[in-house]
């Protein structure tokens, strides 16, 4: 199973905040620097993430990103699973849909492994994803330009 590029983003940023100072709450483009992602696609995984509960955004002077604390101890699994919907992992009823639909046992065995993958992650937190030796890493990631 692969995930999409925004749950690939929105999991390198949940990280990157569990492991900033809140003091000095990271700005969008401090954190897509950081994470080297273009501020577009940043922006946009943050505003889905704050729909979430899993980012606070504080505008103006002071303000920046924080992780609430349902993003730090939330299950990375639930969290995947929001990111990435509740579609199959192959396109049985796509257009045109795939003619072995009603008699395929693949369908099946793909959707059982699928939430088995989830299932590795559920257990899991964004703050124990953070642990050393990640959490270091990420407090040296300084932010680059930002592509756009």
């Amino acid at each position: 199973m692969r995930l999409t590029k925004s749950t690939d983003i929105a999991l390198r940023i949940a990280m990157r905040l569990a492991v900033a100072d809140e003091a000095q709450a990271p700005t969008t483009r401090e954190v897509a620097g950081a994470v080297g992602v273009p501020y577009t696609h940043a922006a946009k995984v943050v505003s889905r993430l704050q729909h979430l509960g899993v980012v606070e955004a504080r505008r103006g002077r002071g303000g920046g990103l924080s992780l609430t604390p349902a993003g730090r101890t939330g299950s990375v699994g639930r969290l995947v699973r929001e990111l990435e919907g509740a579609g199959d992992v192959v396109g049985c009823e796509d257009d045109p849909p795939c003619p072995l639909r009603s008699a395929c046992r693949l369908r099946s065995a793909l959707r059982a492994a699928q939430e088995a993958f989830f299932a590795t992650l559920d257990p899991l937190t964004v703050e124990e994803l953070t642990g050393p030796p990640t959490g270091p890493v990420l407090l040296s990631l300084s932010p680059h330009p930002p592509q756009t």
